[in-house]
């Protein structure tokens, strides 16, 4: 093995080590509230769409949205990460969240969908986009909520729409016939 051959391998080895950390920066800042510990896992000229660009922008989004809720838990319950080129990497993030309002504890399976980026030597999220397979109160079954009982304004997502946004989970219920889809689930996800 040359040199440079066993430098790439430390380099990919390493970057995946600290994107993987973001998750768990990101996840425990939430919680804690600490809203300067989770601006830094994003560039400082991160791009918030049609609010604007930059730290600063990203806080005035995120810090109503976590009055929303008194207490958080997010558990980080896997990570898989590709490296596309030196400095730029995708993944998905399974997280488990759990949200208390008011009387309501409200849990989430989540899978966050993620672009990061290297700049001067430092990873970052690019991008985070999250979406879910059920939400409902810790009392319940997700079903008995219809997958989607979430105190405040309803996600993007309803009914969640994690499932169908596997090409692979499509293609196995694909060529399955209704009564055997009714077999096993009272709810089935759109095909």
């Amino acid at each position: 093995m040359t040199d440079a051959a066993l430098l790439e391998r430390l380099d990919r080895v390493e970057s995946m080590l600290a994107i993987q950390q973001l998750a768990v920066r990101y996840a425990m800042a939430v919680d804690a509230r600490d809203l300067d510990a989770w601006l830094v896992l994003f560039p400082e000229d991160i791009d918030c769409g049609r609010r604007g660009k930059g730290r600063e922008v990203l806080r005035e989004f995120i810090a109503p949205l976590l009055r929303d809720f008194y207490r958080t838990v997010h558990q980080i319950v896997g990570h898989d990460i590709e490296i596309i080129d030196a400095d730029n990497a995708r993944g998905r993030v399974y997280c488990r969240a759990e949200h208390e309002r008011k009387d309501a504890w409200i849990v989430q399976a989540i899978c966050y969908f993620d672009s990061y980026v290297r700049k001067d030597g430092v990873w970052y999220f690019n991008r985070r986009e999250e979406d879910f397979l059920y939400t409902c109160d810790h009392l319940e079954r997700p079903q008995d909520a219809r997958f989607l009982r979430w105190p405040g304004p309803p996600p993007k997502h309803n009914p969640p729409m994690l499932v169908g946004r596997w090409e692979s989970w499509r293609a196995f219920w694909a060529d399955v016939e209704d009564d055997d889809i009714a077999a096993v689930t009272n709810h089935p996800a759109p095909r």
